[in-house]
């Protein structure tokens, strides 16, 4: 209820408003306690005639009340915040499966890689040379003695090169017996296998991520190989599935379980016909090889041509190679997951061994 009186000259509107009563006086809004009387003081003259024509408060623009701007500032605020934390959340569930998922596929095999790891590891043991004797010099009066131990200094240097014995090209029957796979040689993990191992590679598309290569590997690996004159005549080689490992361990409990590894968890290889030897790999040359053989994987048995690439490294015989395979062939399904869009259904299965008698 308004109540309008002249008072000093000027014009004295006020307004009884209730608990949360809104005054509008002139675009000028408050909220009373309760029985308060406030009065505003307008800015028109003490006038009748123009206070009769003054402009009805309702008819001009009104700002909005202090308490609802508030709780509107306060709405925009929240929203703004939320969307500030769903914005975070995406961008840090993206970056950690960019992280987690990312395509660090270790390299594949290549036989220079691998030769090179039986030369580092021979650098290796002969970093230390052992401490050598003084050499005894001769009596000066002993010319003839001096002239022989000349000649005998002469002719050390081609009968003490070891490294021209076993550069040298090997004869038929230097690489003949019986060769075993050697695990000792080089190192084993998932971004940097440098030893012996069996693994497998399968492309991936990921949401939100893209293609990359799963990858795993085993360094449990057992098996002989045996030369008869120029010939290899005979091949054997296991794989523990069950020890393969990946990335992710929760990608391994998958894996394990499509190759069935509770049931079968060895893989092998044995070969079915000679493979007939040139004189480059007699001469410490890599060579590239087909051998024609049977592959077990979870319990079923195809026979394969796997091609392979081998070198005589000093008294190691490097073997490299990969076969692509269908998984289903081996009624292996591939492992599925929530983010993985498609996979191959085939990929390659490689190989990385060293064999030492």
């Amino acid at each position: 209820m308004q109540i309008q009186q002249f008072h000093g000259g000027i014009l004295v509107i006020g307004n009884m408003t209730s608990v949360g009563a809104v005054c509008e006086t002139h675009g000028k809004q408050r909220t009373h306690a309760p029985g308060r009387t406030e009065a505003t003081v307008s800015a028109w003259p003490a006038s009748p005639s123009i206070a009769r024509f003054a402009p009805n408060p309702s008819s001009e623009p009104q700002e909005s009340c202090p308490m609802n701007a508030e709780a509107s500032n306060n709405r925009k605020r929240l929203l703004l915040i939320a969307g500030g934390i769903v914005a975070l959340g995406v961008v840090a569930f993206v970056a950690f499966a960019v992280w987690f998922l990312q395509d660090d596929a270790p390299d594949e095999v290549a036989i220079d890689s691998a030769a090179a790891q039986v030369t580092s590891d021979d650098a290796d043991d002969d970093a230390a040379p052992e401490p050598t004797e003084p050499v005894a010099t001769s009596s000066p009066d002993t010319s003839a003695a001096g002239s022989d131990t000349t000649d005998t200094a002469g002719t050390t240097p081609s009968t003490a090169t070891g490294g021209s014995t076993t550069d040298a090209p090997a004869g038929d029957g230097e690489l003949s017996g019986s060769w075993t796979v050697d695990t000792s040689i080089g190192e084993f993990s998932y971004e940097d296998s440098t030893g012996t191992f069996v693994g497998f590679r399968v492309e991936e598309e990921l949401s939100s991520i893209g293609s990359t290569t799963a990858v795993g590997r085993t360094p449990e690996v057992s098996g002989t190989l045996v030369v008869d004159g120029t010939s290899i005549t005979e091949v054997t080689v296991e794989a523990d599935m069950a020890s393969i490992t990946t990335n992710d361990s929760r990608r391994d409990d998958r894996v394990q379980s499509a190759l069935n590894t509770s049931t079968n968890p060895t893989a092998t290889f044995v070969l079915t016909e000679p493979i007939t030897l040139d004189d480059a790999a007699f001469a410490g040359e890599p060579v590239s090889l087909d051998a024609n053989g049977e592959l077990t994987i979870n319990g079923v048995t195809q026979p394969v041509t796997f091609p392979l690439q081998a070198q005589l490294v000093e008294q190691t015989i490097v073997v490299v190679g990969s076969l692509d395979v269908t998984f289903a062939d081996y009624d292996v399904e591939v492992p599925s997951a929530p983010i993985v869009v498609s996979a191959e259904d085939h990929g390659p299965i490689e190989l990385q061994l060293f064999f030492t008698r």
